[in-house]
Parts: C-alpha cells; sequence; structure tokens
C-alpha cells in the first residue's frame, strides 16, 4: 500500500525532497495560488503551522496556475509574495499542475485516495487541501471554502493518534 512516504517533491529553492523527510508527522497538503479570492488562507494555514507546527504539523504549500490562471509568476516571485504578504514560514513548493494528464504523481495519488465531492476525484479549485496522518495515509480532504481555523479539531485528533 502506498503512503505519501513514497513521493518526493521538489521545494520552491529547485531542491527535491523525499516526503519520508516527514515521516511521523502530520501533514496539510494545499494547492496554493497567489491571486485567488482564497489566497488570505495563506494567513489562516500560517496559523495552523505556528500553533502545531512544534507539536508536529507540517504544512506544504504546492503553487498552481490551472485555476483561472492565479498564479502566474516565476517559484522566486511566488515565494516573496507569501512571504512579503501573509509571513509564510511553512514549506513551500515548486509549482506543479495538480489535475489532468500532467499532474503531479502526489496529486494523483492524493485525489485517488480522498474522492471530493460526489466522489469526484478532480481537484476543482485552487486551496483544496488533504489532511494526511502520521502513517502517511490520506485523512481527510478539505475544500477550497473550509476555512484553515476549522481543520484545528482533525489536526488536533490526528496529532494525538
Amino acid at each position: 500500500m502506498k503512503t505519501i512516504y513514497d513521493f518526493e517533491a521538489r521545494q520552491i529553492d529547485g531542491k527535491t525532497v523525499p516526503l519520508k523527510k516527514f515521516k511521523d508527522k502530520v501533514l496539510l497538503v494545499v494547492n496554493t495560488a497567489s491571486a485567488c479570492g482564497f489566497t488570505p488562507q495563506f494567513g489562516g494555514l500560517e496559523e495552523l503551522h505556528k500553533a502545531y507546527g512544534k507539536k508536529g504539523l507540517v504544512v506544504l504549500g504546492f503553487p498552481c496556475n490551472q485555476f483561472g490562471a492565479q498564479d502566474p509568476g516565476k517559484d522566486e516571485e511566488i515565494a516573496e509574495f507569501c512571504q512579503l504578504n501573509y509571513g509564510v514560514s511553512f514549506p513551500m513548493m515548486a509549482k506543479i499542475d495538480v489535475k489532468g494528464p500532467d499532474a503531479d504523481p502526489l496529486y494523483q495519488w492524493l485525489s485517488a485516495e480522498a474522492p471530493g465531492l460526489l466522489g469526484s476525484k478532480a481537484i476543482k479549485w485552487n486551496f483544496t487541501k488533504f489532511l494526511v496522518g502520521k502513517d502517511g495515509q490520506v485523512i481527510k480532504r478539505y475544500a477550497p471554502n473550509d476555512p484553515p481555523a476549522a481543520l484545528a479539531k482533525d489536526i488536533e485528533k490526528a496529532l494525538a493518534a
């Protein structure tokens, strides 16, 4: 059985990181965009990172430009935007596709493990969130309009597991 630890990702600085680096952590994986109506969620994601990071939560942001071309910048520009506007200190990854034929393998797996509304596997918009337990398995998928603060109880439960 596959886990998130079977994948790797490219950090926003271009370095590849095996996700097994985060073994025994709770992960919140989010596809992000810099010019979306949900972009202010960066602030809420940073709050979760600060509140639960020392307890074992890692927020991973994956910029994506597939929804309304709302993240057209280069990785360096995205990193600067997130830091300047929202003080993002959680790991940001390099821009990827999260749906379609060129979807990153990680997102193909996440989508299959936790289908969305009516069983749809496709990512429908920016700021779709996946909570992954310490065992590397997907616990739950959250819609873009679910504010980060609403995930706190599930995160606490996953950290306690």
